[in-house]
C-alpha cells in the first residue's frame, strides 16, 4: 500500500475522532505544530528513525517533547512510531488538513505581494477568491516577494492568478512579439 493511502487511513481516522470530540480546531493546531517541530528539529527527526533506540526509548522522547499537545494527536504519533511509520507524521497532517478544510469549507492559499500585506486586505481578498473556488473562506500565508514590483499573485491549490505587476508586463511582452 502506498504511503499515501496509509497516511490518508491515519488522517482519516484522527478526523473522525477529532470531529466527534468537537476538537477539530484545537488537533489541527496541535498537528500543525507536531509537524512544524520536526521539520525545524533534524536531531529529533534523526532520533526517531535511528534504528539503534527501541519503540518505547522514541515514545518516551516523543512524550516528553510533546506533552501539551492534545491527546489525540500524540497518540496518532506514538501508534505510528509503533508501526514504524515516523516518516510519515508529516503526510498524515498533511492529509488531515485536508480534511478538515474541507470539512469547515477553507481552502490554503499562498499570496505572494511586494509587501506585508494588512488584515483587511486579507479578509478582502478571502472573500473575493473563496466564493469564485466556492469555499467559504481561505487561509492565507503571505509571501513577501520584491521581485513582483506591484499587484499579487495568488495560487490556491494548482490555480494561479496573476494580477501582478510582473505578470501583467510579461503578458504584454508575450502579446506584442506575437
Amino acid at each position: 500500500m502506498s504511503n499515501t493511502m496509509v497516511a490518508k487511513r491515519y488522517a482519516s481516522a484522527l478526523f473522525q475522532i477529532a470531529n466527534e470530540q468537537q476538537v477539530l480546531g484545537q488537533v489541527e493546531e496541535d498537528l500543525r505544530v507536531v509537524k512544524e517541530v520536526l521539520e525545524y528539529n533534524p536531531d529529533l527527526k534523526a532520533v526517531l528513525q535511528s534504528s539503534k533506540l527501541t519503540i518505547d526509548k522514541k515514545k518516551e522522547i516523543v512524550k516528553n517533547a510533546f506533552a501539551s499537545v492534545n491527546v489525540f494527536v500524540l497518540n496518532t504519533v506514538l501508534v505510528l512510531i509503533d508501526r514504524h511509520r515516523e516518516d510519515q507524521i508529516a503526510e498524515v497532517t498533511d492529509q488531515f488538513l485536508e480534511l478538515a478544510n474541507e470539512a469547515m469549507g477553507i481552502a490554503e492559499a499562498e499570496v505572494y505581494s511586494a509587501r506585508e500585506l494588512t488584515d483587511a486586505e486579507r479578509e478582502a481578498l478571502s472573500a473575493t477568491f473563496a466564493a469564485k473556488i466556492g469555499k467559504k473562506s481561505l487561509k492565507i500565508e503571505n509571501i513577501v516577494d520584491s521581485n513582483l514590483l506591484g499587484g499579487i499573485r495568488l495560487r490556491i491549490g494548482n490555480r494561479i492568478y496573476d494580477g501582478s505587476l510582473r505578470g501583467k508586463l510579461d503578458r504584454l511582452e508575450r502579446k506584442l512579439l506575437s
